[in-house]
């Protein structure tokens, strides 16, 4: 007879990666297997210490600026992370006649032409963002320096003063919190009645998906995590969710190493998702974890059906990828094991 206490893990689903990380992952393993390492990567292809790390293991080479690169490996493929990039950096890696691959996420890259669109018709653009993520400053780089005003908080858009009489548009970062952008907004077209929308919502379909799930999730749970990296927007987004729909304690984790047992409280309900960069198998250590301790069963909360599929690059589609090449982050059963 087990003498573990009760415990009820109620696992989001959807959670983890979406179509734009899983693309991105591919685009470094494709090209690792295709031209060998090293391969070189503008910034971390995802926010997730696991799967950066798992990469360098193959042959990855992480920096932050084209400068890094050695001049004896300016031959070497170079990859663009999903988050992407100012134009400045894609203009001088063509004036160095450098070999790259652009892994931008396409919801990212829409979001550029939502920004351009707004330019090109004449309209000062508002983002609505977090001041530093790549995300932000890639799109920022789409267009002419001050032509964009970076809102990041309801009080940004309560004080913002028009520099002269012009049109707005406004888009937002593809991974904020859906109700902290609605505040904004609101007080945006409350101020600025013919402020412009995009044409459809900049927020990506798995940053609401995993938010709303998170919401489905929470009420009543003791203790919520979140796995997902320091870093990671939308994951410090769920934590927040978490917290505002009724958990008693939100936690960001990057693994089950960062639980710290000793500090909980008795724990009846645990909620567990994951942010879109967070691989299934971290997933899965912590569920082990709890199990190790816990007469644990899992109830899944399952939301909506996630079929987003985003191909690779060209150059890269003569490559076959395999269970085996994913595995590190994927897991099992392309990355969601039963319970």
């Amino acid at each position: 007879m087990s003498t573990k206490p009760p415990l009820t893990i109620r696992l989001c689903e959807p959670r983890g990666f979406c179509a734009g990380v899983d693309r991105a992952i591919q685009i470094v393993v494709a090209t690792l297997k295709k031209y060998g390492a090293p391969v070189y990567v503008r910034h971390e292809i995802v926010h997730n210490r696991y799967v950066v790390e798992g990469l360098q293991a193959q042959g990855a080479i992480f920096v932050e600026d084209l400068e890094e690169i050695p001049n004896y490996h300016r031959d070497r493929p170079i990859i663009f992370s999903a988050h992407g990039v100012a134009k400045s950096v894609l203009e001088d890696a063509k004036r160095k006649n450098l070999f790259y691959l652009d892994a931008t996420c396409p919801l990212v890259s829409k979001l550029h032409k939502q920004a351009i669109c707004h330019y090109r018709k004449g309209r000062h653009v508002i983002l609505i963002g977090h001041a530093g993520h790549p995300e932000v400053i890639g799109t920022m780089g789409q267009l002419p320096e001050g032509a964009v005003t970076l809102i990041e908080t309801v009080r940004d858009a309560e004080q913002y003063q028009l520099q002269r009489v012009e049109q707005l548009g406004f888009v937002t970062q593809t991974t904020l919190s859906i109700e902290d952008t609605d505040s904004i907004i609101h007080i945006l077209r409350k101020r600025f009645p013919l402020i412009k929308a995009p044409a459809v919502k900049s927020i990506c379909y798995a940053t609401t998906n995993r938010q709303n799930t998170v919401k489905t999730a929470a009420f009543g749970s003791d203790l919520f995590l979140i796995v997902g990296a320091p870093n990671s927007s939308n994951s410090r987004r769920l934590v927040e969710v978490a917290k505002k729909a009724g958990a008693s304690l939100s936690l960001l984790v990057q693994g089950a190493n960062e639980i710290i047992w000793e500090d909980l409280e008795p724990l009846y309900i645990v909620g567990l998702s994951a942010g879109a960069s967070a691989p299934e198998i971290v997933i899965s250590e912590i569920i082990e974890a709890f199990r190790k301790r816990y007469n644990l069963l899992v109830d899944l909360i399952h939301t909506v059906q996630e079929y987003e599929s985003f191909p690779i690059n060209r150059a890269l589609r003569d490559v076959s990828l395999t269970c085996d090449d994913m595995a590190f982050v994927r897991g099992s059963h392309k990355g969601k094991q039963d319970f």
